[in-house]
């Protein structure tokens, strides 16, 4: 029987090396057959070893958890079983509840496997070593779990914890696992600033520690480490810091890339020379040949990669791991990372109207969403009710990805005044979300204000303070709330009478007052530039000049958005203009109308064009008035023909209506399947490792800074 076990189980770890994981699993529940037969010891490591394939290379979860389950009870009554392999199963079976959903049995099989450590640290059944790095593990997965919970001290708690252990085994990589995960959890739950920025140079510090040359074996923590960094940056709008952290991070892809390939070449040429050795009529000299070519390919993968164990380079090209085993954790797939690095770029180019290069990696990230989202079966016409269940919190994970690069498509051809294509983009996540409304139910709320903004953008000012107030409805987010606040008073504004006058002030008042609340001055400049237009209104213009230049100057310091830059220039050059001092007005205005022509913004352009021709025609020169206003007249043309051609389209009408998405209600227990997946009450800050499924980033929140709404209103102050 020895012999049979050996042999399978031989046969098992081949068939994995040639990744036919299918071959792998019928050879341990071949040995599994053989029932009263095989040894205890030897039914409890097979059964381990089928459940982590199970896991790993398939949606069949509930097999995976029947053969953990019966693992633990036989370890129960084994008592010559390794402790190692009852803490493997208690992780195992950890890792599987938290798949399926199942919180609070994932809660408690981690505190037993906490009490069962103690209780064997005690009796000195580990190496100090290991009891520590099992700890780590047990803290790591019980942190993920706590936040699921809310329970966000408790997750700290736990973090601190798992970095105690780090500090005893003197390992700083493992420190800086910690620290960044404590780091996201800080994001997601922004309550003391001070322990914030503490957190931020602790990791900074941690990475600084490792040496330079074996940080390339921590490619995944650096990205989880530089990720983190941006998100924090882009919240306390920091966008100078943030463009150094993603250029590094755009450069360490590239190269990632580039060594995943070759590494991949590697692999295939060494599974073929593998495959070459089974043959049986190979000649001595010709097989020997083959060894030796085997270790050569075996020592360059070595070099390349610093892994050792064959079995490891099977998920090499899959994972950017984050932490040393038993956790060999990862934040996000790597095809994930790509397309969140994508997304970084996008959302640093965007304000500064580096457009064509926001465009290049619009389109590779979503090529890769669609190319994942595919392997998980999200096709055209399946719904969320039709995923596995395995497969939810993944292709929520792409399809909030996806949701994001579609927002920021909007938002570009918007301010390039490409509104057909806006609007197709547009329609693409309204469409998403109807097929996939409880997992994308966090983003309800962005479809709506993107609604609006597109509304204004051509003009229908009703509709569009309509979808901002609905918007403001479904979120419970202050920020997005006072954002959509200011974007439909700005929408009022441009309706133009009194009554809409007064319901703009309505609007602006209450955020006005609480504008030094928020973290960053993203809605402290958006919500100045508003209240200077109110005050131009009520003929207040000294202090509208006041108000307007301070915040221009935060704008153009910390910021970096041109739109909003452009936007600020040219309402100050029109109020120089009405206090009669046309020398500042020309230079402020010629500025605005440099800085609206490089982002292609039309609207911008004619606005600008328009209080330039007041300005030729109150100084008296007639010769640039009447080059000015052909200018003009040629702008309003090419504006015209656009917004026609937008009108003219199906889905406008869909778009502006004063009508929320409609979605098609779910059947009970497909809701409950959904929702244990990615839910709007997640996040893709928090890591796999930390545990949690995701609702949106918290580097989204800068999605609504940049302020591109007044457009289409000709203020005539």
């Amino acid at each position: 029987m020895e012999a049979v076990v050996e042999g399978l189980w031989s046969l098992a770890e081949e068939a994995e090396l040639r990744r036919d994981y299918g071959a792998a699993a019928k050879c341990l529940e071949s040995l599994l057959q053989c029932g009263a037969s095989l040894l205890p010891l030897v039914e409890i490591r097979t059964r381990l070893r089928l459940a982590h394939l199970l896991l790993s290379r398939s949606h069949n979860l509930n097999h995976a958890k029947a053969h953990l389950e019966r693992a633990l009870l036989l370890l129960s009554s084994a008592r010559s079983a390794a402790l190692h392999l009852k803490l493997s199963a208690h992780s195992l079976l950890a890792r599987c509840y938290h798949l399926i959903g199942a919180i609070p049995s994932q809660k408690h099989i981690l505190l037993r496997a906490l009490d069962l450590l103690s209780s064997s640290a005690a009796g000195g059944s580990l190496p100090p070593a290991a009891t520590l790095l099992w700890s780590a593990n047990f803290y790591s997965h019980l942190a993920s779990t706590l936040v699921i919970d809310g329970d966000h001290p408790g997750a700290l708690s736990a973090l601190s914890s798992g970095f105690g252990a780090a500090e005893e085994l003197r390992s700083s990589e493992l420190q800086l696992f910690f620290a960044a995960s404590a780091l996201h959890v800080h994001l997601l739950h922004w309550e003391d600033p001070p322990s914030v920025e503490a957190t931020v140079r602790r990791c900074l510090e941690l990475w600084e520690s490792i040496p330079f040359d074996q940080r390339q074996h921590y490619i995944g923590l650096f990205f989880y480490n530089e990720l983190l960094q941006t998100f924090y940056l882009l919240r306390i709008c920091d966008y100078k810091g943030a463009a150094q952290h993603v250029e590094k991070l755009d450069a360490a892809m590239k190269s990632e890339q580039q060594k995943v390939q070759h590494v991949k070449e590697l692999i295939a040429e060494l599974n073929s020379v593998n495959r070459s050795l089974f043959q049986s009529n190979l000649q001595r000299r010709d097989r020997l040949s083959l060894y030796e070519k085997q270790g050569q390919l075996q020592e360059q993968l070595r070099m390349a990669t610093g892994v050792d164990s064959a079995n490891k380079l099977l998920d090499l090209d899959d994972k950017l791991l984050l932490a040393p085993p038993p956790m060999d954790g990862e934040w996000l797939p790597r095809g994930a990372v790509s397309a969140l690095v994508d997304l970084m770029v996008v959302m640093l180019g965007r304000p500064k109207g580096v457009f064509k290069e926001c465009g290049r990696r619009i389109q590779s990230g979503l090529q890769l969403i669609y190319e994942e989202l595919a392997k998980l079966g999200v096709v055209d016409g399946r719904r969320e009710v039709d995923l596995q269940h395995s497969a939810i919190w993944m292709a929520g994970l792409y399809l909030m990805l996806l949701m994001q690069f579609l927002e920021n498509k909007v938002a570009v051809e918007l301010t390039r005044s490409e509104f057909v294509e806006a609007q197709e983009a547009l329609v693409q996540m309204k469409d998403w979300f109807v097929r996939f409304p409880t997992i994308l139910q966090g983003c309800e709320s962005t479809i709506e204000m993107l609604r609006g903004q597109y509304a204004h953008s051509v003009g229908c000012f009703h509709e569009a303070a309509f979808h901002f107030t609905e918007a403001t409805k479904l979120t419970e987010s202050k920020s997005v709330q006072s954002m959509c606040h200011v974007y439909a008073a700005v929408s009022y504004i441009c309706i133009g009478d009194a009554e809409s006058s007064s319901k703009a002030l309505d609007l602006v008042g209450p955020v006005f007052r609480i504008m030094d609340s928020f973290v960053g001055v993203r809605e402290k400049t958006c919500i100045i530039f508003v209240y200077g237009l109110l005050l131009m209104r009520q003929h207040n213009l000294q202090e509208a000049r006041v108000r307007l230049a301070s915040g221009l100057k935060i704008a153009h310091q910390q910021l970096g958005n041109i739109q909003l830059v452009s936007q600020y220039l040219t309402i100050l050059g029109t109020l120089a203009l009405q206090l009669h001092d046309t020398g500042q007005a020309r230079e402020i205005l010629k500025s605005s109308l440099t800085l609206a022509k490089t982002l292609y913004d039309v609207p911008t352009q004619i606005w600008v064009l328009s209080v330039l021709t007041a300005l030729y025609r109150e100084i008296g020169e007639r010769g640039n008035e009447m080059e000015n206003s052909e200018y003009e007249r040629k702008k309003e043309d090419d504006l015209q023909k656009r917004l026609s051609e937008a009108h003219s389209r199906i889905h406008h009408l869909e778009l502006i209506e004063k009508v929320m998405v409609k979605v098609q209600p779910l059947h009970e227990v497909a809701i409950r399947k959904a929702i244990a997946g990615p839910s709007a009450k997640v996040d893709l800050d928090i890591p796999e490792s930390v545990g949690l499924p995701f609702p949106q980033p918290a580097a989204s929140a800068s999605r609504l800074g940049e302020f591109d709404l007044v457009r289409r209103g000709k203020m005539k102050m």
